[in-house]
Protein backbone atom coordinates (compact mmCIF):
# COMPACT_ATOMS: atom_id res chain seq x y z
CA UNK A 1 0.00 0.00 0.00
CA UNK A 2 1.67 3.36 -0.79
CA UNK A 3 1.06 6.80 0.23
CA UNK A 4 -2.69 8.08 -0.24
CA UNK A 5 -3.14 11.50 -1.63
CA UNK A 6 -6.76 13.41 -0.85
CA UNK A 7 -8.00 14.20 -4.26
CA UNK A 8 -7.19 18.31 -4.74
CA UNK A 9 -4.88 18.44 -2.05
CA UNK A 10 -1.67 18.48 -4.49
CA UNK A 11 0.51 21.37 -4.47
CA UNK A 12 3.93 21.93 -5.87
CA UNK A 13 6.63 23.37 -3.26
CA UNK A 14 10.04 24.34 -4.03
CA UNK A 15 9.83 21.62 -6.94
CA UNK A 16 8.59 19.31 -4.44
CA UNK A 17 4.65 17.73 -4.41
CA UNK A 18 3.02 17.82 -1.10
CA UNK A 19 0.19 16.12 -0.28
CA UNK A 20 -1.83 16.30 2.35
CA UNK A 21 -1.72 14.01 5.01
CA UNK A 22 -4.82 12.25 4.24
CA UNK A 23 -5.70 8.84 4.65
CA UNK A 24 -1.44 8.29 4.94
CA UNK A 25 -1.45 8.07 8.80
CA UNK A 26 -4.16 5.82 8.80
CA UNK A 27 -1.93 3.16 7.25
CA UNK A 28 1.31 3.95 8.28
CA UNK A 29 1.66 0.07 10.14
CA UNK A 30 0.37 -1.14 6.84
CA UNK A 31 2.92 -2.71 4.03
CA UNK A 32 5.09 -1.13 1.98
CA UNK A 33 4.99 3.27 1.84
CA UNK A 34 6.81 5.27 -0.80
CA UNK A 35 9.63 7.30 0.51
CA UNK A 36 8.95 10.21 2.10
CA UNK A 37 12.03 12.68 1.92
CA UNK A 38 11.51 14.88 5.03
CA UNK A 39 10.42 11.80 7.39
CA UNK A 40 13.77 10.23 6.42
CA UNK A 41 15.47 13.45 7.20
CA UNK A 42 14.26 14.14 10.72
CA UNK A 43 14.95 10.62 11.38
CA UNK A 44 18.65 10.92 10.22
CA UNK A 45 19.17 14.15 12.49
CA UNK A 46 18.83 12.02 15.31
CA UNK A 47 21.77 10.63 17.66
CA UNK A 48 21.45 7.26 19.26
CA UNK A 49 21.03 7.23 22.98
CA UNK A 50 20.87 3.97 25.01
CA UNK A 51 18.39 3.85 27.63
CA UNK A 52 16.86 1.98 30.48
CA UNK A 53 13.40 3.22 30.67
CA UNK A 54 10.85 4.94 28.21
CA UNK A 55 10.65 7.53 30.62
CA UNK A 56 14.34 8.61 30.12
CA UNK A 57 13.83 10.57 27.03
CA UNK A 58 10.53 13.00 27.08
CA UNK A 59 8.84 14.83 24.86
CA UNK A 60 10.30 16.97 22.30
CA UNK A 61 13.70 14.84 23.10
CA UNK A 62 12.79 12.43 20.88
CA UNK A 63 13.14 14.91 18.12
CA UNK A 64 17.15 14.44 18.73
CA UNK A 65 17.40 10.99 20.11
CA UNK A 66 16.82 7.64 18.71
CA UNK A 67 15.98 4.96 21.71
CA UNK A 68 14.45 2.05 22.26
CA UNK A 69 13.20 1.38 25.59
CA UNK A 70 15.87 -0.45 27.51
CA UNK A 71 18.65 -0.79 24.72
CA UNK A 72 21.35 0.28 26.53
CA UNK A 73 24.09 -1.50 24.77
CA UNK A 74 25.59 0.90 21.87
CA UNK A 75 26.08 -1.91 19.29
CA UNK A 76 22.82 -3.10 19.76
CA UNK A 77 21.21 0.18 19.43
CA UNK A 78 22.90 0.62 16.39
CA UNK A 79 21.31 -2.68 14.52
CA UNK A 80 17.86 -1.57 16.20
CA UNK A 81 18.20 1.86 14.16
CA UNK A 82 19.07 0.40 10.94
CA UNK A 83 16.07 -1.36 11.26
CA UNK A 84 13.85 1.63 11.87
CA UNK A 85 15.73 3.22 8.64
CA UNK A 86 14.44 0.69 6.31
CA UNK A 87 11.20 1.07 8.08
CA UNK A 88 11.10 4.73 7.17
CA UNK A 89 12.34 4.56 4.23
CA UNK A 90 9.06 2.34 2.56
CA UNK A 91 9.70 -0.86 5.07
CA UNK A 92 6.77 -3.19 6.32
CA UNK A 93 6.01 -4.38 9.47
CA UNK A 94 6.77 -8.10 8.48
CA UNK A 95 9.76 -6.49 7.12
CA UNK A 96 11.17 -4.99 10.72
CA UNK A 97 9.85 -7.91 12.31
CA UNK A 98 11.91 -9.93 10.59
CA UNK A 99 14.99 -7.69 11.42
CA UNK A 100 14.18 -6.74 14.91
CA UNK A 101 14.28 -11.31 15.54
CA UNK A 102 17.48 -11.57 13.90
CA UNK A 103 19.12 -8.52 16.39
CA UNK A 104 17.43 -9.97 19.37
CA UNK A 105 19.45 -12.95 18.36
CA UNK A 106 22.56 -11.58 17.33
CA UNK A 107 22.82 -9.11 20.88
CA UNK A 108 21.36 -11.72 22.94
CA UNK A 109 18.79 -9.07 24.08
CA UNK A 110 16.54 -10.50 26.97
CA UNK A 111 14.55 -8.91 29.80
CA UNK A 112 13.30 -6.79 27.33
CA UNK A 113 9.06 -5.72 27.78
CA UNK A 114 7.14 -7.97 25.22
CA UNK A 115 9.78 -10.66 25.53
CA UNK A 116 8.24 -14.50 26.10
CA UNK A 117 5.07 -14.63 24.27
CA UNK A 118 3.96 -14.52 20.44
CA UNK A 119 1.28 -11.76 21.41
CA UNK A 120 4.18 -9.66 23.63
CA UNK A 121 6.07 -9.79 20.87
CA UNK A 122 3.77 -8.47 18.78
CA UNK A 123 2.41 -5.63 20.47
CA UNK A 124 6.20 -4.43 21.36
CA UNK A 125 7.85 -4.69 17.81
CA UNK A 126 4.22 -2.79 16.71
CA UNK A 127 5.03 -0.46 19.06
CA UNK A 128 8.66 0.17 18.45
CA UNK A 129 7.51 0.85 14.46
CA UNK A 130 4.42 2.62 14.26
CA UNK A 131 5.82 5.42 16.99
CA UNK A 132 9.02 6.04 14.69
CA UNK A 133 7.31 5.87 11.49
CA UNK A 134 4.17 8.16 13.16
CA UNK A 135 5.97 10.63 14.57
CA UNK A 136 8.81 11.17 11.54
CA UNK A 137 6.31 11.35 9.80
CA UNK A 138 4.52 14.18 11.60
CA UNK A 139 7.73 16.15 12.08
CA UNK A 140 7.73 15.64 7.92
CA UNK A 141 4.11 16.68 7.31
CA UNK A 142 4.88 19.48 9.89
CA UNK A 143 7.93 21.00 8.27
CA UNK A 144 5.59 20.97 4.88
CA UNK A 145 2.77 22.57 6.30
CA UNK A 146 5.00 25.54 7.39
CA UNK A 147 6.80 26.12 4.33
CA UNK A 148 6.07 30.01 3.38
CA UNK A 149 4.52 29.47 0.33
CA UNK A 150 1.61 26.66 1.47
CA UNK A 151 1.54 28.66 4.86
CA UNK A 152 0.22 31.86 2.65
CA UNK A 153 -2.22 30.00 0.82
CA UNK A 154 -3.42 27.81 3.81
CA UNK A 155 -2.81 29.26 7.21
CA UNK A 156 -5.11 27.25 9.14
CA UNK A 157 -5.10 23.19 10.38
CA UNK A 158 -8.23 21.37 10.84
CA UNK A 159 -7.58 18.39 13.43
CA UNK A 160 -8.95 14.90 11.49
CA UNK A 161 -9.46 11.86 14.08
CA UNK A 162 -8.90 8.87 12.56
CA UNK A 163 -12.61 6.57 12.89
CA UNK A 164 -10.87 3.55 11.85
CA UNK A 165 -9.49 3.02 15.96
CA UNK A 166 -11.10 -0.08 17.93
CA UNK A 167 -11.01 2.01 21.27
CA UNK A 168 -11.22 6.02 20.09
CA UNK A 169 -9.84 8.11 22.78
CA UNK A 170 -13.11 10.69 23.37
CA UNK A 171 -11.28 13.77 23.41
CA UNK A 172 -9.68 12.92 20.07
CA UNK A 173 -12.93 12.26 18.39
CA UNK A 174 -14.39 15.20 20.07
CA UNK A 175 -11.86 17.62 18.59
CA UNK A 176 -12.48 15.46 15.51
CA UNK A 177 -16.04 15.81 15.43
CA UNK A 178 -15.89 19.30 15.69
CA UNK A 179 -13.94 19.58 12.83
CA UNK A 180 -11.75 21.87 15.19
CA UNK A 181 -10.10 24.39 13.23
CA UNK A 182 -7.56 27.09 14.09
CA UNK A 183 -4.34 28.97 13.08
CA UNK A 184 -0.94 27.28 12.22
CA UNK A 185 0.19 29.79 15.34
CA UNK A 186 -2.11 28.57 17.97
CA UNK A 187 -0.87 27.67 21.29
CA UNK A 188 -2.82 24.54 21.00
CA UNK A 189 -0.76 22.73 18.35
CA UNK A 190 2.18 23.26 20.82
CA UNK A 191 0.89 20.32 22.46
CA UNK A 192 -1.97 18.56 20.78
CA UNK A 193 -0.05 18.53 17.48
CA UNK A 194 -1.03 14.35 16.59
CA UNK A 195 0.31 11.97 16.98
CA UNK A 196 -0.72 12.43 20.56
CA UNK A 197 -0.48 9.13 22.23
CA UNK A 198 0.69 5.28 22.07
CA UNK A 199 -1.08 4.28 18.38
CA UNK A 200 -2.78 7.52 18.07
CA UNK A 201 -3.76 7.67 14.10
CA UNK A 202 -5.00 11.09 14.18
CA UNK A 203 -3.63 13.81 11.69
CA UNK A 204 -3.73 17.22 10.24
CA UNK A 205 -4.86 19.19 7.16
CA UNK A 206 -4.06 22.45 5.85
CA UNK A 207 -6.65 24.59 4.90
CA UNK A 208 -7.57 27.93 3.67
CA UNK A 209 -9.84 29.13 6.57
CA UNK A 210 -12.77 27.52 8.46
CA UNK A 211 -15.42 26.30 7.40
CA UNK A 212 -19.29 27.07 7.83
CA UNK A 213 -19.39 23.95 10.79
CA UNK A 214 -15.57 23.82 11.56
CA UNK A 215 -15.06 25.19 15.46
CA UNK A 216 -12.48 27.83 15.63
CA UNK A 217 -11.74 28.10 19.27
CA UNK A 218 -10.98 24.86 21.32
CA UNK A 219 -13.23 22.98 23.89
CA UNK A 220 -13.32 24.85 27.21
CA UNK A 221 -10.77 23.17 29.26
CA UNK A 222 -8.26 21.99 26.54
CA UNK A 223 -5.41 22.79 28.31
CA UNK A 224 -6.24 20.94 31.80
CA UNK A 225 -3.12 18.68 33.15
CA UNK A 226 -4.22 15.51 33.94
CA UNK A 227 -2.06 14.77 37.24
CA UNK A 228 -1.75 11.26 36.01
CA UNK A 229 0.07 12.00 33.09
CA UNK A 230 1.62 15.46 33.82
CA UNK A 231 -0.31 16.25 30.02
CA UNK A 232 -3.28 17.85 28.87
CA UNK A 233 -6.42 15.78 29.21
CA UNK A 234 -6.82 13.53 26.40
CA UNK A 235 -2.98 13.30 25.92
CA UNK A 236 -0.46 10.21 26.75
CA UNK A 237 2.16 10.63 28.84
CA UNK A 238 5.25 12.32 27.45
CA UNK A 239 3.18 13.11 23.76
CA UNK A 240 2.17 16.89 24.56
CA UNK A 241 4.75 18.41 21.72
CA UNK A 242 4.65 19.01 18.26
CA UNK A 243 6.80 16.62 16.60
CA UNK A 244 9.82 18.07 14.71
CA UNK A 245 9.85 21.05 16.41
CA UNK A 246 13.02 21.41 18.05
CA UNK A 247 14.69 18.87 15.32
CA UNK A 248 17.74 21.44 15.18
CA UNK A 249 18.79 22.18 18.72
CA UNK A 250 21.84 20.78 20.57
CA UNK A 251 21.55 17.26 22.86
CA UNK A 252 22.29 18.63 25.49
CA UNK A 253 19.90 21.61 25.90
CA UNK A 254 17.42 18.91 26.08
CA UNK A 255 19.62 17.55 28.82
CA UNK A 256 19.39 20.98 30.87
CA UNK A 257 15.82 21.47 30.23
CA UNK A 258 15.19 18.21 32.17
CA UNK A 259 13.48 16.33 29.02
CA UNK A 260 16.74 13.76 29.08
CA UNK A 261 16.78 11.29 32.68
CA UNK A 262 20.17 9.14 32.74
CA UNK A 263 22.13 7.51 35.35
CA UNK A 264 26.19 7.99 34.84
CA UNK A 265 26.75 4.41 32.23
CA UNK A 266 24.19 6.43 29.92
CA UNK A 267 25.44 10.14 30.47
CA UNK A 268 29.09 8.52 29.37
CA UNK A 269 27.49 6.67 26.08
CA UNK A 270 25.64 9.97 25.56
CA UNK A 271 28.80 12.05 25.74
CA UNK A 272 30.37 9.85 23.39
CA UNK A 273 27.58 10.02 20.50
CA UNK A 274 27.64 13.69 20.66
CA UNK A 275 31.44 14.10 20.95
CA UNK A 276 32.17 12.41 17.76
CA UNK A 277 29.19 14.91 16.32
CA UNK A 278 30.12 17.76 17.76
CA UNK A 279 34.45 17.36 18.06
CA UNK A 280 34.19 15.91 14.08
CA UNK A 281 34.78 19.58 13.00
CA UNK A 282 37.45 20.69 15.81
CA UNK A 283 39.49 18.46 17.96
CA UNK A 284 40.86 19.44 20.92
CA UNK A 285 44.70 20.45 20.55
CA UNK A 286 42.95 22.48 16.99
CA UNK A 287 40.71 24.61 19.01
CA UNK A 288 44.01 25.25 21.58
CA UNK A 289 46.14 26.03 19.22
CA UNK A 290 43.65 28.60 17.69
CA UNK A 291 42.32 30.51 20.62
CA UNK A 292 46.21 31.18 21.38
CA UNK A 293 47.00 32.20 17.69
CA UNK A 294 43.87 34.47 17.68
CA UNK A 295 43.44 36.30 20.92
CA UNK A 296 39.80 37.72 19.52
CA UNK A 297 38.29 34.40 19.30
CA UNK A 298 35.51 34.08 22.46
CA UNK A 299 33.76 31.16 21.43
CA UNK A 300 34.04 27.93 24.12
CA UNK A 301 34.54 23.90 23.09
CA UNK A 302 32.39 21.43 24.29
CA UNK A 303 34.01 18.69 26.06
CA UNK A 304 31.55 16.45 27.07
CA UNK A 305 28.39 15.84 29.95
CA UNK A 306 29.13 15.94 33.41
CA UNK A 307 29.37 12.05 34.24
CA UNK A 308 29.57 11.69 38.23
CA UNK A 309 27.08 15.16 39.64
CA UNK A 310 26.73 12.29 42.35
CA UNK A 311 30.77 13.18 43.05
CA UNK A 312 30.31 16.69 42.36
CA UNK A 313 27.51 17.29 44.95
CA UNK A 314 29.72 15.44 47.10
CA UNK A 315 32.46 17.90 47.12
CA UNK A 316 30.75 21.16 46.47
CA UNK A 317 26.99 20.07 47.60
CA UNK A 318 25.93 22.03 43.88
CA UNK A 319 23.60 19.51 41.76
CA UNK A 320 25.40 19.00 38.42
CA UNK A 321 22.73 16.94 36.94
CA UNK A 322 22.65 17.57 33.03
CA UNK A 323 25.53 19.92 33.40
CA UNK A 324 28.32 20.06 30.35
CA UNK A 325 31.75 20.70 30.78
CA UNK A 326 33.12 23.28 28.18
CA UNK A 327 36.68 24.49 27.80
CA UNK A 328 36.59 28.83 27.35
CA UNK A 329 38.94 29.94 24.60
CA UNK A 330 40.25 32.07 27.62
CA UNK A 331 41.59 29.31 29.61
CA UNK A 332 44.79 27.69 27.67
CA UNK A 333 45.50 31.04 27.26
CA UNK A 334 45.32 32.17 31.36
CA UNK A 335 47.18 28.63 31.75
CA UNK A 336 49.65 29.04 28.72
CA UNK A 337 50.50 32.71 30.64
CA UNK A 338 50.66 31.61 33.99
CA UNK A 339 51.27 27.87 34.76
CA UNK A 340 54.06 26.98 32.53
CA UNK A 341 57.77 25.42 33.90
CA UNK A 342 58.67 26.36 37.11
CA UNK A 343 61.77 24.53 37.77
CA UNK A 344 59.98 22.68 40.53
CA UNK A 345 58.40 19.91 38.78
CA UNK A 346 55.77 22.83 37.07
CA UNK A 347 55.64 21.56 33.25
CA UNK A 348 53.62 24.01 30.59
CA UNK A 349 50.71 22.51 29.35
CA UNK A 350 50.68 21.31 25.70
CA UNK A 351 47.59 21.80 23.17
CA UNK A 352 47.11 17.76 23.31
CA UNK A 353 47.34 17.75 27.57
CA UNK A 354 43.69 19.52 26.77
CA UNK A 355 42.37 16.67 25.69
CA UNK A 356 42.80 14.82 29.14
CA UNK A 357 40.48 17.27 30.67
CA UNK A 358 37.30 15.15 30.29
CA UNK A 359 39.13 12.28 32.10
CA UNK A 360 40.58 14.46 34.53
CA UNK A 361 37.04 15.96 35.46
CA UNK A 362 34.45 12.76 35.12
CA UNK A 363 37.27 9.95 36.44
CA UNK A 364 39.53 12.07 38.53
CA UNK A 365 41.48 10.87 41.57
CA UNK A 366 40.44 13.34 44.08
CA UNK A 367 37.86 16.33 43.68
CA UNK A 368 37.22 18.49 46.11
CA UNK A 369 35.56 22.16 46.48
CA UNK A 370 37.64 25.03 45.45
CA UNK A 371 37.97 28.75 46.37
CA UNK A 372 35.35 31.33 44.67
CA UNK A 373 35.53 32.10 41.30
CA UNK A 374 36.01 35.95 40.99
CA UNK A 375 32.52 35.83 39.59
CA UNK A 376 31.69 34.16 43.31
CA UNK A 377 30.77 31.35 41.84
CA UNK A 378 31.65 27.75 43.60
CA UNK A 379 34.49 25.35 41.74
CA UNK A 380 35.66 22.05 42.29
CA UNK A 381 39.33 21.08 41.73
CA UNK A 382 39.56 17.53 39.90
CA UNK A 383 43.25 15.97 40.02
CA UNK A 384 44.71 12.90 38.38
CA UNK A 385 47.61 11.25 37.73
CA UNK A 386 48.29 10.20 33.92
CA UNK A 387 51.14 8.20 32.83
CA UNK A 388 53.15 9.56 36.00
CA UNK A 389 52.50 13.34 36.14
CA UNK A 390 49.46 14.74 38.00
CA UNK A 391 47.05 16.97 36.58
CA UNK A 392 45.12 19.27 38.50
CA UNK A 393 42.70 21.29 37.02
CA UNK A 394 39.98 24.02 37.96
CA UNK A 395 36.26 24.37 37.26
CA UNK A 396 34.02 27.00 37.68
CA UNK A 397 30.36 25.59 38.20
CA UNK A 398 27.92 27.76 36.08
CA UNK A 399 24.08 27.61 36.85
CA UNK A 400 22.26 30.04 34.96
CA UNK A 401 19.36 28.96 33.58
CA UNK A 402 20.58 29.12 30.10
CA UNK A 403 24.09 27.91 30.74
CA UNK A 404 24.29 25.16 33.68
CA UNK A 405 27.99 24.26 32.92
CA UNK A 406 31.38 23.42 34.42
CA UNK A 407 34.41 25.78 32.72
CA UNK A 408 37.53 25.08 33.39
CA UNK A 409 39.39 28.28 34.51
CA UNK A 410 43.24 26.87 35.49
CA UNK A 411 45.20 23.64 34.78
CA UNK A 412 48.34 22.85 36.26
CA UNK A 413 51.05 19.86 35.38
CA UNK A 414 53.21 18.87 37.93
CA UNK A 415 55.85 15.93 36.63
CA UNK A 416 57.11 15.17 40.35
CA UNK A 417 55.48 15.49 43.43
Amino acid sequence: MSWQICKGETRLLKGVAVAEMGNAARSVVDGARQQFQAQIDFMRRKLNLPTESWRDVQKAAHDRAFVVAGAAKADLLHDLRQAVDKAVQGGSIADFRKDFDAIVAKHGWSGWTGQGTQAGEAWRTRVIYQTNIMTSYAAGRRAQLLEPELLQKRPFWRYVHNDSVTHPRPQHKQWGDMKLTLRHDHPFWETHFPPNGWGCKCRVVAVAEPGDEDATEPPAGWADIDPATGAPVGIDEGWDYAPGTRSNDELRTFVQDKLIEYPPAISKALSADVNRTIKADELVPDFVRSVLEDRQRKDPLFLGFIERPDWIMDATGVDTRGYTALLPAEAPRHVHASHGFDGKGQRSATPDDFSKLEEVLNDPDALRAGEKSRKGNPTVVATKKIEGETFRSVWEILSGKRNRSLQLTSLVIKTST
